[in-house]
């Protein structure tokens, strides 16, 4: 099957002129992993972190946030597109109350995933527990808009959902329990149940309108690619092929959901595998230079605390690479992600 991908400028001229619209979508939420976490793991005992230079010395004011980024992630930029802020706060950063909450929050963790034995690894928090934040938000909202108001916004409220990732790459392919457990193709099957249940128990508290992510072409991040030493640092193309058969997966769930869950939209963005694919095969194509390593350090393992300011190896322009650490897409990158399923959104949920 042939793709057409229009290149990166196009991307960014279709984000920002999105934005100009008034925002229907009230508020982003936004669950899941370091793919969109803007800052909760800054708050808890664990060592995956991120708010230490160099990560956000892209972001404004050039300071780090607890971005697994030079810059933003992609709720931020999705937030914006809506006419919303331009970057949705952590809910465990104190800086933020319930009124900057109001318009967006993110329950996000670096390093979970849906099984609670992936976010155990790292120490992080478990996807039960981001619910239960969203609990205790709904009830803060209530206390602060009152009850119809609040209503109004966590129903008519866009809620980004991005984890699956650690579930295979620091579980499943790390830890040998599940392995002993599960064949892989029954360690997916047994994540999708985890899904559903999931998006079943936030539907049952309210939630209508849902974009699900994904697994990205996970064998392409410049961690996988620096262990794949017998194809020559390639892509592995077994974890590749993982992502794909998952996806397929979590699509034919979404399809069952949104036909069994009266009001419930759910939009599965499984575009965002092939685009993410294409810009790594065809960086040039996107505005890109490197796509084998990452922009801090080597480029090849490090990521958190061995990615840090004393580096000496780390890039001078992120712009140029794809990735920012040996595990996180760059600022630039996550902005063409985002932008590639913005006018999709926008058609789906306004």
């Amino acid at each position: 099957m042939a793709y057409l991908y229009t290149p990166w400028l196009l991307f960014t001229q279709i984000l920002l002129q999105v934005a100009k619209y008034e925002a229907k979508v009230p508020a982003i939420i936004v669950f899941g992993d370091s793919s969109v976490d803007s800052g909760n793991n800054n708050r808890i005992s664990t060592l995956l972190k991120s708010n230490f230079k160099p990560y956000g010395r892209d972001f404004a004011g050039g300071q780090p946030t607890g971005r697994f980024s030079n810059g933003r992630v992609p709720p931020d930029f999705i937030s914006e597109a809506f006419g919303l802020k331009p970057f949705v706060p952590a809910y465990l950063d104190p800086k933020y109350g319930i009124s900057d909450f109001a318009t967006g929050v993110c329950f996000a963790s670096a390093g979970t995933g849906y099984d609670t034995a992936t976010s155990n690894v790292l120490n992080v928090i478990p996807l039960w527990k981001e619910v239960e934040y969203y609990k205790e938000y709904q009830n803060k909202l209530r206390a602060y808009l009152g009850k119809a108001k609040a209503k109004k916004i966590l129903t008519e409220a866009l809620y980004l959902i991005s984890l699956g990732t650690n579930d295979f790459l620091e579980n499943y392919y790390t830890i040998p329990t599940r392995q002993m457990e599960f064949t892989v193709q029954q360690f997916e099957d047994f994540l999708i149940g985890l899904s559903e249940n999931f998006i079943r128990e936030i539907y049952s508290l309210g939630v209508r309108k849902i974009s699900l992510t994904g697994l990205p072409p996970m064998g392409c991040l410049p961690l996988e690619r620096a262990r794949n030493f017998m194809a020559n640092h390639d892509c592995v193309q077994e974890h590749n092929n993982v992502a794909v058969e998952f996806n397929g997966k979590l699509s034919n769930m979404v399809a069952k959901l949104n036909q069994e869950l009266p009001g419930l939209r759910i939009l599965f963005t499984d575009k965002i595998y092939q685009l993410f694919y294409q810009i790594i095969k065809r960086p040039s194509s996107y505005g890109f230079e490197v796509a084998e390593v990452a922009c801090c350090a080597t480029g090849t393992f490090e990521m958190s605390y061995l990615c840090n300011e004393n580096n000496p190896y780390t890039c001078k322009d992120a712009n140029k690479y794809v990735f920012w650490d040996a595990f996180h897409p760059t600022d630039k990158t996550n902005k063409i992600l985002a932008a590639s399923v913005t006018g999709i959104l926008r058609e789906t949920f306004e």
